[in-house]
């Protein structure tokens, strides 16, 4: 191996090679250079994935006419997300003879919905990196999205069953909330935090915070702050005294939480960093740019005594957050594609589903009536007289197929660089539909023992790189098996979003330039914080890098959750927001996807999914 460092194995195309196979799993005969849930290093979307579409973006054209056609399918479908398998399974569900084609521009399906495997000590333990949960399937899933997870096998009783809700709890472990030198002059990890970061698989009952005056005497604040701290947290006051209930709905939602802590609160910059990057996982913004009707919908602090009343149970309250496969939604992403090419892989549970060996040679098999064609990437779309023209991008090469139908559920602001069709108003909306950068990382430790040695299952770390730190949902299926003892291998799951130096004029804005911000971060950069957030949160517990550190995987998304209406920047009368997020066919091209819900659930992608399906078969 001559002088590579572990670093450079985990820091390119070196870690394809380094990567262990899964015995047992049937991927000894495959390098995780063909089987990328092995692979460590960078996941998500890497510069080959996105190197072509940027290009297009930067004012390169592809010519539709350039290339002859040289396949021809029933249906073309631009993205193997959720949303473009859930077309696929719709389409092969009515018209069971049709010749199918997905066409994605990742080395892997699924989309977001990303799978992470490790293999420590001899355990398999799974990781997600992307979409992560089944988010309310009983209460705010549609029937549609219900039956189509059904008909793959779902069944949401043993999902439930699955989880052990007791395990952290049960070791007497809650919440903590970090507090980082850089900004408190002093590292201090503070457990039992009484808030709960929503959406959270522990019940109120189980939650274990501690007393908001206990939990605040341990904050590294000053005697005045932690006074009104306090406040904060249980007292009765109405800061909007006067206010119709009407007329104070309207000022939390015009109001950014940030703005309204310290304008009715008079909380100082290090108080305020206690909550400002708390919202990076459900909004992917700092307290700043999000309303502050949110964060009581969020049940966060300082709304106790406005005497408003929720329609709802809050943001994530209805049902529990607890519908989770191991390696999250990833799981479903393989149950869709097991059912389109039944020889990727054995078996017929969900159960199953988590161990089963998938052999991705058989994605594009000639033969197939249905063919997903990864590292493939569309550059150009347009109707025809007898259909669609497909133009794409792979290896080096372009090559054009033919279609009587698309459904492109990819992301939709490549549009209008790559369809000339669209029509202005489309234009707007999808330049309006800028998405979040995210990176989900996964760290494969030996032992957790130093996390219940500091009693904290979930830590907040607001003012920090990794705003989030937790240890992996405790889910058992199948043949699959949690860690439950403190000295078995644990993934943790680790959040970072990018967020820019310099005050910007509104969330859009923010999520472009901390996109910049994300691209020009290495490996490096997120190991070195993981090993020092790590040691400075968990050292007291035991700790140690070196020991317990058995892998990492970084998922990177420069383009993660849909935008959705924030009423701070969008004043747009509603009627005309829907108007402009109206979905029409264009042609014979149909649209699916999260982008086409506005709205990143994987429940939006199947609805979205159905709606397209629907209109190419009436």
């Amino acid at each position: 191996m001559g002088n590579i460092t572990r670093r450079d194995f985990l820091d390119g195309v070196a870690c394809a090679i380094a990567a262990p196979s899964l015995p047992g799993l049937g991927h000894a005969q495959e390098s995780p250079a063909i089987y990328p849930p092995a692979r460590t290093g960078y996941g998500g979307s890497g510069p080959a994935d996105f190197s072509i579409a940027h290009g297009i973006r930067d004012g390169r054209r592809y010519e539709l006419a350039s290339v002859p056609v040289s396949e021809h399918y029933d249906a073309v479908i631009v993205g193997a997300g959720i949303g473009g398998l859930a077309s696929a399974h719709y389409l092969r569900r009515a018209r069971p003879q049709a010749r199918i084609l997905l066409l994605d521009n990742h080395d892997d399906f699924g989309g977001h919905a990303r799978r992470n495997e490790f293999m420590v000590g001899g355990r398999l333990r799974l990781g997600y990196g992307g979409s992560e949960s089944l988010e309310g399937p009983r209460t705010r899933w549609s029937e549609i999205a219900r039956a189509c997870v059904e008909s793959l096998g779902v069944n949401l009783d043993r999902l439930q069953q699955g989880f052990a809700l007791n395990l952290y709890p049960g070791l007497g472990l809650s919440s903590g909330l970090f507090f980082p030198r850089e900004v408190y002059g002093v590292d201090r990890l503070v457990s039992g935090d009484p808030v709960r970061q929503l959406p959270t698989d522990v019940p109120a009952r189980l939650h274990h915070g501690r007393a908001p005056a206990a939990f605040i005497a341990d904050c590294p604040v000053e005697a005045g702050q932690k006074a009104r701290l306090l406040e904060l947290y249980t007292g009765s006051r109405d800061p909007l005294a006067g206010r119709s209930l009407h007329e104070k709905e309207r000022i939390l939602s015009t109001l950014s939480y940030r703005d309204y802590l310290q304008r009715y609160f008079a909380l100082d910059e290090r108080s305020l960093a206690m909550f400002d990057g708390r919202f990076l996982d459900l909004f992917a913004s700092k307290g700043s740019m999000v309303p502050a009707r949110h964060a009581w919908e969020c049940q966060y602090p300082g709304f106790q005594g406005l005497g408003l009343h929720m329609r709802r149970e809050g943001v994530l309250e209805g049902d529990p957050y607890i519908y989770h496969f191991p390696d999250g939604n990833a799981s479903l992403a393989r149950l869709f594609v097991r059912e389109l090419i039944p020889g990727v892989a054995p078996g017929h549970t969900m159960e199953d589903i988590l161990t089963a060996p998938f052999d991705y040679g058989q994605l594009d098999r000639a033969t197939a009536a249905v063919r997903l064609r990864l590292r493939a990437t569309v550059v150009a779309l347009g109707n025809s007289p007898s259909g669609v023209d497909v133009l794409y991008s792979r290896e080096g090469e372009l090559k054009k197929v033919h279609a009587e139908h698309v459904v492109y559920a990819g992301y939709s602001a490549m549009l209008p660089y790559i369809c000339a069709e669209l029509g202005p108003q489309q234009r707007q909306a999808l330049k309006d539909q800028v998405r979040a950068p995210l990176i989900y990382v996964n760290v494969a430790l030996r032992s957790w023992r130093s996390w219940v040695n500091c009693g904290v299952h979930y830590v907040n770390n607001p003012a920090g790189f990794y705003s989030h730190l937790k240890l992996d949902y405790p889910v058992s299926l199948g043949e699959y098996r949690c860690a439950t003892q403190p000295d078995e291998p644990m993934v943790l799951h680790l959040l970072h979003v990018p967020w820019p130096d310099a005050p910007v004029g509104d969330l859009r804005t923010a999520w472009r330039a901390a996109r910049a911000k994300a691209y020009a971060l290495r490996f490096a950069d997120f190991e070195t914080h993981a090993r020092d957030e790590l040691t400075r949160m968990f050292g007291a517990g035991g700790f140690d890098a070196e020991r317990d550190i058995a892998a990492i995987t970084v998922n990177r998304w420069g383009h993660g959750y849909a935008y959705d209406v924030n009423t701070l920047y969008d004043s747009l009368p509603v009627a005309e927001q829907e108007m402009r997020r109206s979905v029409v066919p264009l042609g014979n091209i149909h649209f699916a996807g999260t982008d086409a819900a506005w709205d990143a659930y994987a429940h939006r992608a199947i609805d979205a999914a159905h709606r397209a399906v629907a209109e190419i078969i009436s």
